[in-house]
This record gives structure tokens, C-alpha cells and sequence, in this order.
């Protein structure tokens, strides 16, 4: 009976039923009531059978509407299913709104919990896949149930037909409407989704939420959130993570113990998407446990955190949901206890959905944390559930709802419990965690962006700077940024977009705000590391840097390539040393194919081992079409003088680079260690007519020179390149494998002494 209605009110509705309705039915006892609708016995006078009719309470039918209510009906009496019990008949009569059903001669699911408790596992599993199965049909068809509960799961022969779909349907569009004129809503609190809970929109995965939360209470004996009102049953679904099943109760096997976990996911994404999928993984049967020879054993103490999925309608917000899942990422890796998939390797499952073992495996972590991001104007809605991927069992979960300018502090807080989950020690700066955050959320994704755009290279490098200057335009004393506009000058003048002046210009003074805004950041001290190495070669400082932005975050892996490639190698000549530290990061993050590039750029420059090509093909598995990975493979070629294929690869790197001169400088050393010295001069010429419209490392004009029998000329260009300080000499006319020509300039070895190189001064 509705909240308010006289205690008249069922008599009347009954007289008026049957008044309305005795043409055609003879309307008996009423079988039950709820808060929308009453169910009256009632025989079929045309079809002599039983049936049941449920009429909508006046309330109720006032705010759907007699239109409304036949339009929607009849979309719901098209459902037929084995598992879905049918509409005969629907209308509208003296004011009285109503649907007819069979009579089910059998019991509800409630009645038999409430009479003999929870269900044999079989038994229990069968009845969910059934439903499940039932409501994958209900989906396709476009109509959500809102309401799976037991009561609205009838046992005919043993078997589940699931009632009142029309309820659902007819009521999902006003259901606000209908609350406010009411105190009723669609769903029952037991088995209501968040979403539901919060007012949110619903769609099919708010069903399977409704349905793991039966199927829960089938096998464990009641609904995994109970409380003394339902205000508490509600608030615990947003809170807590329920019990693992498997645990309450013997002889539940571990797929349908995740699969139960799954379907009580706290946001849809993570749930399962259809009830096929659904009805699926209870079907599973148990995995075979992997010969433990084949498969690598993880630490205890190890995590993969996977992109937290943005639930946001704004597609602009997923750089802000990776974002918090990097700093995340960033914040756990320096918990010393703690082995900590790097960012690549885990950004490479997004949006796969793939199973969480094999996850595991290909990571060698034995834990995972997963989550999701909703933002909304100026709040915020952060989840984490830290999982055991060996068995599926939730190990702790949370929710955080904030001020979107409190995500820098939710960042910790999650590391923080997560340390304490695996017993790590997490104890952040908290000067650290203050110079990371900025009051301005657009600078901070507009950092975010910038610095994706920067990991990509190539022309991305400009673009990623004009965010970064966006972001500090919003926020001067935003040091993440400050290192962000280093690293991208740094890059510009590597890779000679912009001469080294210029790059010297703009990176030093970015690196100095850095460091004054940011002294507790590892990406200030690698920011300025770089200045100092490639343009003012100054090398101890280099190194000192780099090592204080390895002390400060060892998981800092742009940091930590940078410093075995550009100091261990190209600058002190350790190039044993250089590949174990690559190697080591590789290990840590074996999806990366930027380091995979960059150990075959070890071997290339230093072994011209064939085993360099295996590592430039690990990083085509990841990035294929990415120039870095592309001229991996021109040099490696180069390095074994395979020239058969050498051509092919070369021209593939030029086309994806807009012929970038790194690229062209090779490819002439190349064509002049084959014998074809026309090509080399060819390559040489064309670049010197671009050195008259645009800037042209010197460097790269002296080691052509040098192939080509000009050792005048080769070394003017050295010294050219000496006197502005560009960072090409002390990278590629060291150690590039086809640069030996200028290498043996005598006034070549003489520069690199000038200038204090440590691998030309003997210092390993």
C-alpha cells in the first residue's frame, strides 16, 4: 500500500478492477502488494485460465499516464523468452492502469530463501545464468528491468522467470517525477546499484549489479550490504567491498566467486557489459593451475596499476583520469618493498577488459589496482579496488568523493593504503607532494596532454609545448610544468629543430623555475640533468642530477632511461653498465617500446650484436609506426651492415620523420660505408641546401664530410659544432656505428678531451 493512502484504498481498487473488468475477467483475491503496484488472482473468461493482474497504484498511474503507460507496455510485450515471464494484456479502465500476467503456479525465489535458506551452488548458479540469460535477451531489446530482486524472480518447475519487466520499463523515465510525488522509487535498496542509488542514469550493468547481489544472497545466505535502515544499506555499497563468496561458503569454485566480484563492481564500466558475459563466466569451469615452469612467480610485494577508466561524458577527461593513475603509479614506486609495473606496460591494457591473471602474468606482479574517475564541474568521484590476481579476491577497496582540487592529496591516500595492504612503507614528502599540485585544474591537464605529446616525439614535441606554456600560464609556480618546457626545449635542440642556443635559451631558465618551485621532484632535477649534459656539458652536474632524480623516485622511468642512454652511454663510454641499467627498466616495464628502442640503440652503438634487431622488433610489437622505433631499426641495420635491407627500413623512417636529419645523417654514413659515395654526396647536398632555410645540426655536416674524404672540411664542422655546443658531437659523432671517419680526425679525439667528455678522458 502507498505511503498516505487510506486503508480503504485496496477494497476500492479491487471493486473498481473488477467493476471495469467483468467482461472479460473475473477478478479474485490479492496475491500481494508493493509499493507501486498491487497483484490481484483473476480468471481469463475468453482463455479459461488463471492469470495475475497488477495494477498500478493511482499515485502512480497519475504520474506515468495512461499514454505513456500503453506506449511503453507494449514495448515490453514483445519480450519473449524462455526465462521471461510473459504480458497477455495491458489497458486503461476507470482510471485504473494495469497489466496481465500468467498465474505461476510455483514460488518466488523469496519464498524459498525465506523458507529453507541459501540454495545448493548448482542450484544457485544455474538460477542466475538463467536470469542472466533473460536479461542479456531484455538488453538487446533496449528495456532495463531497474528492479531484480528475489520477489521478482518466480520458480516454475525448478526453473526462473523474471517478472515485472513492465514496472520497470513504464517507470524508468519519471522515475524522479514519480519520487517526488510519492516517497517510491524504482529498485529495492538490497539490490540497487550505486548508480541507481545516486539518481544516476541506468543502463543493463545496473541489472547485473541487481543480480549478483541474488545471486550472493543464494549462495551466502543474505545480500552482501545489510544494515539497519536503508540509508545504511545504501551507503555501504558506495564504501565497502563485500566478502569474498568463496570464503562464506564451501564448494563455490573461483570463477563464479569473481564473477559475483565482478558484477558487484562499484562502477558499471568494471562490471560485466552483458548478461551473456554474465552467464558466461558462471558457466567457466575452473582454470588448470599454469606449470610453475612456464610461468614466472611474481613477488608478493608487487602491483600493476592499470588506467583508471573515466566515467566522465567529456572524452577531454581521460588525459585527467590518466593523469591520477600515472601520479598514482609514481607515488608507489617509491615504496622501497614494493616491485611496481612500469607506465608503459600498464597503460597497454587499456580499455582491453582482459582477465586480471593474465594481466598478472604478463607483468609478473601478483596484485593489481583498478579503478575509476567521474568528474563533474567541481567535484570529483575517485574509485580503487586493489585485487589479487592469483585468485580474483578483492583485497581492499575505497571510495573518495572530493573537491576535484583535492585529487593531488587522494593520490597519496591511495598509495598510502595500498603500502600499508602489502606492508610497504609509504612516507611521502609532504613538501613533495605540496610542489606537485596546482590550484588550477585546467594547468593541470593541460600538463597532463603536454607531457603525452612529449613521450610520442616527432613533431608532437611542438605541440606538447604549447600546453606546457598554457599550463604555466595558469599557473607560474606550477614546477611540473616548469620541467616540462625544460625537457621539451632539451628535446628540440637533440633532435636539431631549433639550435642549440635557442634550446639552451629557453631550458635553463625553465629548469631553474623548476628546481626553485619543484627541489623535491624528480622531474626537475632530470630536466635540469639534461640541460646540463647536452648543451652546457657540464657532466658531473649531470650525473649528480640524475642520480637525485633516481634517489627522489626510482620509478621515474623517462628520468632513469635518460640516464643510463645519454650519461652511462653516449657521455662516459659505460655502455656494459648502461645496458644492465636498460635492461633492468625493461624488466620493469617489458611493454615499453620506447626502452625496447633504446637498448637496441644500446647494442647498435656499442655490440652490433644481431641480438640488437630482436629488441628493435620488441618495440614494433608495441609502437610500430613510431619514428623512434623506426630509426631504431635504420641504425641497427646500419650497425650490421645488412644493407639487403637497410634501404627499405631507412626510407620508412624518413617518410614517418618528414626526412628529420638524424635519419638523413645516417643514411649518407650508410650509403658511404656500402660504396656508394654519389648517394652519400647526394644526402650531404640536400641537407646543405636546407642548412640555408633552416637550422642543420653542424655536426651531421662534419661526420658526412669525413665519409666523404673532406677532412677540411670535416673538421670545420667540428669545430663549428664545438663552439655552439651542440649536442649532436657528443652523441653521434662518438658512438653512432657509422660514424668511424670523423672518429679518426685526430682533432676529433683532441675536441672530446677539450671539452671534458668522461668516456673521451678514460672515466668509466
Amino acid at each position: 500500500m502507498p505511503i498516505g493512502a487510506e486503508p480503504t484504498r485496496v477494497s476500492d481498487v479491487l471493486a473498481r478492477l473488477a467493476g471495469a473488468l467483468a467482461d472479460r475477467y473475473r477478478v479474485g483475491r490479492e496475491l500481494g502488494a508493493g509499493g507501486m503496484a498491487t497483484v490481484y488472482l483473476a480468471h481469463d473468461l475468453r482463455h479459461e485460465r488463471d492469470v495475475a493482474i497488477k495494477v498500478l497504484h493511482p499515485e502512480i498511474a497519475d504520474t506515468v499516464g495512461a499514454e505513456r503507460f500503453l506506449r511503453e507496455i507494449r514495448l515490453v510485450a514483445r519480450l519473449s523468452h524462455p526465462h521471461v515471464l510473459p504480458l497477455f494484456d495491458s489497458g486503461e479502465s476507470e482510471g485504473l492502469l494495469y497489466f496481465v500476467m500468467p498465474a505461476v503456479r510455483g514460488r518466488s525465489l523469496r519464498d524459498r530463501l525465506d523458507a529453507s535458506g541459501p540454495l545448493a551452488v548448482d542450484e544457485a548458479v544455474r538460477i542466475a545464468a538463467e536470469v542472466a540469460s533473460a536479461l542479456d535477451y531484455a538488453h538487446r531489446q533496449g528495456v532495463v528491468h531497474r528492479d531484480i530482486k528475489p520477489e521478482n524472480i518466480l520458480l516454475h518447475d525448478g526453473h526462473a522467470l523474471v517478472a515485472d519487466f513492465g514496472i520497470g520499463k513504464v517507470l524508468s523515465d519519471v522515475e524522479g517525477e514519480a519520487f517526488t510525488r510519492t516517497g517510491v522509487s524504482v529498485g529495492t535498496p538490497a539490490y540497487m546499484s550505486p548508480e541507481q542509488a545516486a539518481g544516476e542514469t541506468v543502463d543493463g550493468r545496473s541489472d547485473l549489479y541487481a543480480l549478483g547481489c541474488v545471486l550472493y544472497e543464494m549462495l551466502a545466505g543474505e545480500p552482501p550490504f545489510t544494515g539497519p535502515t536503508v540509508q545504511a544499506v545504501i551507503a555501504k555499497r558506495f564504501v565497502q567491498t563485500p566478502a569474498d563468496v568463496a570464503a562464506l561458503r564451501e564448494g563455490v569454485t573461483r570463477p563464479v566467486a569473481r564473477a559475483v566480484q565482478q558484477a558487484l563492481a562499484r562502477t558499471p564500466i568494471d562490471r560485466f557489459h552483458t548478461g551473456a558475459d554474465f552467464a558466461a563466466a558462471l558457466r567457466a569451469p575452473e582454470p588448470a593451475a599454469a606449470p610453475l615452469a612456464l610461468v614466472p612467480a611474481a613477488p608478493g610485494k608487487s602491483i600493476a596499476v592499470l588506467p583508471f577508466a573515466s566515467l566522465s561524458t567529456d572524452p577531454e577527461n581521460e588525459f585527467f583520469a590518466d593523469g591520477i593513475t600515472e601520479e598514482i603509479l609514481n607515488a608507489l614506486a617509491q615504496v622501497p618493498e614494493l616491485k611496481v609495473a612500469g607506465r608503459t606496460s600498464s597503460f597497454s591494457f587499456k580499455g582491453k577488459h582482459q582477465d586480471l591473471r593474465q594481466i598478472g602474468e604478463a607483468l609478473t606482479v601478483r596484485t593489481v589496482l583498478e579503478g575509476s574517475v567521474r568528474r563533474a564541474g567541481g567535484r570529483v568521484r575517485i574509485t580503487a579496488q586493489l585485487i589479487d590476481v592469483t585468485d580474483g579476491y578483492h583485497l581492499w577497496s575505497e571510495r573518495y568523493d572530493r573537491d576535484v582540487t583535492d585529487v593531488f592529496a587522494v593520490q597519496d591516500e591511495i598509495a598510502a593504503a595500498i603500502a600499508a595492504k602489502l606492508q610497504g612503507t609509504f612516507a611521502p614528502s609532504a613538501d613533495a607532494r605540496e610542489q606537485r599540485a596546482t590550484d588550477s585544474i585546467e594547468a593541470y591537464e593541460c600538463y597532463l596532454k603536454g607531457r603525452t605529446l612529449l613521450y610520442r616525439r616527432g613533431n608532437a614535441i611542438r605541440q606538447g609545448m604549447a600546453l606546457m606554456q598554457r599550463a604555466l600560464d595558469l599557473d607560474p609556480t606550477y614546477a611540473p610544468a616548469w620541467a616540462g618546457v625544460a625537457d621539451h626545449y632539451s628535446l628540440l635542440g637533440y633532435y636539431g629543430y631549433i639550435t642549440p642556443e635557442q634550446a639552451r635559451a629557453g631550458a635553463a631558465p625553465a629548469a631553474a623555475k623548476a628546481l626553485e618551485y619543484g627541489p623535491d621532484l624528480a622531474e626537475s632535477h632530470s630536466a635540469r640533468a639534461m640541460l646540463a649534459l647536452l648543451f652546457e656539458w657540464d657532466f658531473a652536474l649531470a650525473e649528480r642530477e640524475f642520480l637525485r632524480c633516481l634517489e627522489l623516485n626510482p620509478g621515474y622511468w623517462q628520468g632513469a632511461a635518460w640516464y643510463h642512454l645519454f650519461y652511462q652511454g653516449f657521455a662516459s663510454g659505460a655502455w656494459s653498465d648502461a645496458m644492465a641499467g636498460l635492461k633492468r627498466l625493461h624488466a620493469r616495464d617489458p611493454r615499453s617500446g620506447y626502452v625496447a628502442a633504446v637498448v637496441a640503440i644500446c647494442y647498435a652503438s656499442a655490440f652490433a650484436e644481431p641480438e640488437g634487431l630482436e629488441w628493435v622488433d620488441r618495440a614494433a610489437e608495441v609502437d610500430p609506426d613510431a619514428f623512434l622505433t623506426l630509426w631504431t631499426r635504420q641504425l641497427m641495420l646500419g650497425a650490421l651492415q645488412q644493407w639487403a635491407d637497410y634501404g627499405a627500413a631507412a626510407d620508412l623512417a624518413l617518410a614517418a620523420s618528414g626526412r628529420q636529419t638524424i635519419s638523413m645523417v645516417d643514411l649518407g654514413l650508410a650509403l658511404a660505408r656500402a660504396g656508394d659515395l654519389a648517394g652519400a654526396r647526394s644526402v650531404r647536398d640536400e641537407l646543405l641546401g636546407r642548412s640555408r632555410r633552416e637550422h642543420v645540426p653542424p655536426t651531421i655536416l662534419g661526420m658526412l664530410a669525413a665519409a666523404l674524404g673532406e677532412p677540411e672540411e670535416a673538421v670545420a664542422q667540428c669545430q663549428r659544432a664545438v663552439a655552439m655546443r651542440d649536442p649532436q658531437f657528443i652523441i653521434f659523432a662518438f658512438a653512432m656505428p657509422n660514424a668511424a671517419p670523423v672518429r679518426a680526425l685526430p682533432e676529433h679525439a683532441a675536441l672530446l678531451r677539450q671539452i671534458g667528455l668522461p668516456g673521451a678522458l678514460g672515466r668509466r
